[in-house]
């Protein structure tokens, strides 16, 4: 991959995480789908650019942002279709 389009890959990510940061403070009331899909989203996206830029505490930690938001999808969908 192009070390350009990986940064921009990154930012986009890193840009999703703070909107779901962001909208998480400020939401009367927080969708967890929304939220859980703008970070596993965001965090994806920067495992791909750190694919390119590798660092070994950065990937680290978007593997395991990636697995927490994977949990909290599956908490939502089994919520949802208990309902």
């Amino acid at each position: 991959m192009n070390p350009m389009l990986a940064d921009a890959i990154g930012l986009v990510g890193s840009a999703l995480m703070v909107v779901a940061y962001a909208y998480s403070n400020m939401a009367k009331s927080v969708d967890f789908l929304l939220f859980n899909l703008l970070n596993l989203v965001g965090s994806l996206l920067l495992i791909a650019s750190l694919l390119v830029h590798f660092n070994l505490a950065s990937m680290l930690l978007e593997i395991v942002w990636s697995i927490i938001a994977l949990l909290g999808l599956a908490k939502v969908w089994m919520t949802r279709a208990k309902a």
